[in-house]
């Protein structure tokens, strides 16, 4: 069985490192799941997943011209597909300010209070700069 990109194959992790893990796969060749294809939630220890010793099941997602294999512990296992979400379009009929169809108002509002936190927090930072290298707007007392 030759090793190919999108097959799913049983290792064994034979090493494991501060950016991923080395597995062992059938007729004796390793590969290497980086720490970012270990899960899909971030994984700040690749050691609270894995252990030396550990049998998983990986697919290959690459392999490159000198042998190196990269492999994935997530995209190994089938996920459910999500069903289809529905469709978001405002019907032709309705008005743009429609309460149905509230989003623009939220973002509106959403930026609006972040460029005045940006422009409070701007003043304050200058404010305070000016006043400890004795800038032009500093106080002297």
């Amino acid at each position: 069985m030759s090793i190919e990109v999108g097959s799913k194959l049983q290792g064994k992790v034979t090493g494991i490192t501060n950016f991923g893990a080395f597995v062992e796969l059938p007729e004796g060749s390793t590969g290497l799941v980086h720490i970012s294809e270990v899960a899909d939630s971030y994984v700040k220890d690749i050691n609270d997943h894995l252990k030396v010793g550990d049998q998983v099941e990986v697919k290959v997602i690459n392999v490159e011209k000198d042998g190196k294999i990269g492999l994935s512990i997530k995209k190994a296992v089938d996920k459910p597909e999500r069903p289809a979400r529905p469709d978001s379009k405002r019907p032709r009929n309705s008005k743009p300010n429609d309460n149905r169809n509230s989003r623009p108002e939220n973002f509106e509002s959403k930026m609006a209070k972040f460029l005045k936190d940006s422009e409070d927090r701007l003043s304050s930072l200058k404010r305070n700069t000016e006043s400890k290298r004795g800038g032009r707007g500093a106080k002297r007392g």
